[in-house]
Parts: C-alpha cells; sequence; structure tokens
C-alpha cells in the first residue's frame, strides 16, 4: 500500500539558525536521491529566505501572514496542492518566528484527513544568546512565544554554542529541560551536526505504516508499544509527541468507538478524522476539544481514507494506537484497557 509522506515543521525566532538547517537538511536529502520540497512562511511581502534554496527544489511561499493565525486553514490547501503537484518525498515547513507551534501542528494534520501525509516532529532551532538575554529579563510577547516553540518541540537543537561561555550554555540547557523534559537537545554551531542523527531523534511521532499494519509484524508492534507501557517506563511510554496518525483498515463499533474518545487521556487536546462504523452504513466525520466530542454523517468526494489524527503532549502514541487495533479486531478485546493504560 502507498506510504504516508513525512512531514517536519521547523521553528524558531528569526536569526536563529532555521534556514541554516534547512538547507543542510535538503542537501541531506537530496544526496540520498530524494526530492524533497518546502512550504516556506514570512511575515513580510518578499521571502528572502527563499531566495537561499535551490531552484530545483519545489517551494510554495506564503507571504504576507503567519501560519499559525491569518492563514491556518491556506496551508492545509497549500501542503495538499505541493503534494499532488509534485509529488515530493519529503515535505519541510519552515514557520515564521512568530508562528505558535500548536496552530501549525492543527493545520498540517488538517490535510491528513484527505492526504496520506505524516507529522514527524518538530524541530525547534534556539538562539542560545538571544534565550540567554529574554531568560534574564523574563517578560514580553517574545519570551512567552519562544518558550511555546520549545515546548512543543519534539527535538532542541542549541545554536550558536559558541556565543556564550560554557558556564551559560549548561544554564540554558538546564532551562531547556526545565520547559521540554522529553526532547533531545543536541547542541551545534551554524547548526553543523549530522542530519541523519537529527532525523532519528524524531522517531516520537508516529503514523501507522498501511503497508504493515494487517501484518503480524503491525500487531506485535502494538503489542510490545503496550508492554512498554508499564509503570517505571516513563519515557518509553509517554512520547512526547505533538501528533499520532491512524489509518484504519476496518470500520469500527460506533458505540464502542465514542467510549473510546470519550476516555482519552487529558493530555490528548485535540482529535479528529473520518470513520467508518460497522453498525451503520453510514461515515462520520468526528471533532474532539475541550474534552467534548462532535459526530457529523458525511459523504465525503472521491477517494478519502477512514483516518483519526490525535494532537497533544507527552501521551503515549502506542496505547492509543493498541487501542484503535482493538476496535478494529486486529488486536484481542480487553475490557476497560484505555482508562488503565492511559
Amino acid at each position: 500500500m502507498e506510504q504516508s509522506l513525512p512531514v517536519y515543521i521547523l521553528s524558531g525566532f528569526l536569526g536563529s539558525g532555521k534556514t541554516t538547517l534547512l538547507q543542510r537538511l535538503l542537501a541531506h536529502w537530496k544526496s540520498q536521491g530524494l526530492r524533497p520540497a518546502v512550504i516556506m512562511n514570512e511575515l513580510g511581502e518578499v521571502n528572502l529566505d527563499g531566495l537561499l534554496v535551490e531552484q530545483s527544489v519545489p517551494m510554495a511561499e506564503m507571504l504576507g501572514g503567519c501560519i499559525c493565525c491569518t492563514s491556518r486553514g491556506d496551508l492545509s490547501t497549500e501542503l495538499a496542492t505541493l503534494v499532488k503537484k509534485e509529488a515530493p518525498d519529503v515535505v519541510v515547513i519552515e514557520a515564521t518566528g512568530a508562528a505558535n507551534p500548536l496552530e501549525i501542528v492543527d493545520a498540517v494534520t488538517e490535510t491528513s484527513l484527505y492526504q496520506q501525509v505524516e507529522l514527524k516532529g518538530l524541530i525547534t532551532v534556539v538562539d542560545t544568546a538571544h534565550l540567554l538575554e529574554l531568560y534574564l529579563s523574563q517578560q514580553g510577547a517574545t519570551y512567552r512565544l519562544m518558550q511555546e516553540q520549545i515546548r512543543c518541540a519534539s527535538v532542541l537543537i542549541l545554536n550558536k554554542t559558541d556565543r556564550v561561555s560554557a558556564e551559560e550554555a549548561v544554564e540554558i540547557s538546564e532551562v531547556l529541560r526545565k520547559w521540554n523534559a522529553y526532547a533531545e537537545i543536541l547542541p551545534a554551531v551554524r547548526c553543523e551536526l549530522d542530519p541523519e542523527k537529527l532525523l532519528s531523534t524524531l522517531g516520537g511521532v508516529h503514523t501507522e505504516d498501511r503497508s504493515a499494519a494487517g501484518t503480524d509484524a503491525g500487531v506485535r508492534q502494538a503489542e510490545e508499544a503496550e508492554q512498554a507501557g508499564g509503570e517505571g517506563r516513563l519515557h518509553a511510554s509517554h512520547d512526547h509527541v505533538m501528533a499520532y496518525t491512524h489509518y484504519f483498515q476496518n470500520p469500527v463499533n460506533s458505540e464502542e468507538f465514542e467510549r473510546f474518545v470519550k476516555d482519552l487521556p487529558r493530555d490528548v487536546y485535540r482529535a479528529k478524522g473520518i470513520v467508518a462504523f460497522s453498525d451503520t452504513s453510514s461515515r462520520f466525520l468526528f471533532q474532539y476539544a475541550y474534552r467534548e466530542a462532535d459526530f457529523m454523517k458525511i459523504t465525503p468526494q472521491g477517494d478519502v481514507p477512514d483516518v483519526a489524527v490525535f494532537i497533544g503532549e507527552h501521551f503515549s502514541s502506542g496505547n492509543l494506537r493498541t487501542e484503535l487495533l482493538r476496535l478494529e479486531k486486529r488486536l484481542p478485546a480487553r475490557p476497560s484497557a484505555v482508562k488503565r493504560s492511559l
């Protein structure tokens, strides 16, 4: 079956080194024979950073507004258009430094409702000296936004460490760890680091591989994830994920699915998707936010998959996957599994 398209979000303040890192990642993927594509967002009317990206790399520009507010719906559309037109192997979204990461995650996962894309993670580039300065003053919108970008990151690149003392670098690392206890911290100068190592740290954001979903290997992976959810295995059982996307192969019972959504852990902030129920002929669009779920009967046009997307932090994607496989009858049923394991 068709593989999911990996999508990465690149976050960080103006001047932190995002575009330098972007160029390194593009060169890495191209050296592997892959076709990368970029969505670049700038607050101004001219995309100066875009001039630094090779013309051979397909790029969509979103100018004059921030992805996270005025044009969030546009991002989902832009991503879908780029995927259809260019058929890339990987997509990077470089967000303006003023963007709220959770809103971008929400926009990206919107696309996965009608195209098979996989959000692999959010990379935040931190300007060490700038953060130290902001941390000492601890005030202003810039400080709060930087906190948010760090808190939501799947991996943190502590860039420009050559501009601070060793003691200050340690202090800032402690600040990062306090704000984000899960993301790997990679110190760097001019974002010089091994792209393979960076990308391998983004294993915390999982999407079910449809090609293996129904196989013994897929079921075994779910059972291993469930076993890892035992007490004393916090880092194994609670990934610092931004989103988990699950593609259904079978319809599910409506009452069981509603119960599953009702029992979602509090660390799941939003969920949405399209699902087919085994006890009714209709398909439904569901939305979940603020502990409330809403279901609406729909008739999608075209080839739209049954899919569910869960957005939050520190929840166990392995446990969610296990329970969803049970609902699809691809794992043996177990009573009250969600409440006990999450």
